[in-house]
């Protein structure tokens, strides 16, 4: 009798250091104690996860494959051996949602090809949250990623996605290095137009979290230090 596949569950994680069970549903800690092979971006940060999530669940049955920057390409496809031999396996977001904004699609899509179920669970995307509480259009949107480090490119990339939602009134969602935050608000203000909304969403599912959307013009007169606070930038211009 052949096994049927595992399936490939996308797990995310909290996107502070709240409590797991504040921000995630319950289904979450079942599944997580239901599995015992996990890609994940960090090894101590997942273990540490896990362990918050499901106290009881031995370490030592865990089997844990590493998906970051480093990653030997080669390496992917036996990442999934488990799901072939009948076994369920966990790709584990660092923060948030696997795969967006964040490592894992490939692995999805060698799971498409190979016929595994993939299953995404439910949890907190910080371009989401900042989405849906900026007041801008939810209709049409685009996630640009990080901005060129270049401080001239940076300026004109922030002209072009100002020129292209007033075109196509679609809002446009951006993210810098929490350690070059404060730097980005500045080059907003300083190049793009007075009445262009920006909304600012820092530390997102936190006790901290701070949501505001403001003109240009606005922001212009306010002091916010959003130095080393993971934070979305949505712009729209009407």
């Amino acid at each position: 009798m052949q096994t049927l596949p595992g399936r490939l569950y996308l797990i995310p994680t909290r996107i502070g250091d709240n409590p797991p069970l504040e921000v995630l549903p319950l289904s979450i800690k079942k599944i997580v104690e239901e599995t015992d092979y996990f890609i994940v971006e960090n090894e101590k940060t997942a273990r540490r996860f896990i362990k918050r999530i499901s106290p009881k669940k031995s370490q030592g049955s865990l089997s844990i494959s590493v998906l970051n920057k480093f990653t030997d390409e080669s390496e992917l496809p036996s990442f999934l051996d488990p799901c072939l031999e009948g076994e369920h396996v966990g790709l584990l977001s660092e923060a948030g949602c696997p795969a967006v904004a964040d490592p894992g699609s490939e692995i999805v899509r060698m799971a498409h090809e190979k016929d595994i179920r993939v299953v995404p669970l439910v949890g907190p995307s910080s371009i989401i949250l900042a989405l849906m509480s900026s007041g801008m259009n939810g209709q049409s949107f685009t996630f640009n990623g990080y901005l060129p480090i270049d401080k001239s490119e940076r300026k004109k990339e922030l002209k072009r996605l100002e020129r292209l939602s007033a075109e196509r009134n679609q809002t446009q969602i951006f993210i810098e290095t929490p350690y070059r935050n404060n730097q980005l608000l500045q080059d907003i203000m300083q190049v793009l137009g007075n009445m262009t909304r920006i909304c600012v969403a820092s530390d997102l599912s936190l006790p901290t979290e701070y949501i505001r959307t403001k003109t240009v013009a606005e922001w212009k007169n306010e002091t916010i230090d959003l130095h080393k606070r993971p934070t979305i930038f949505i712009l729209h211009k009407d």
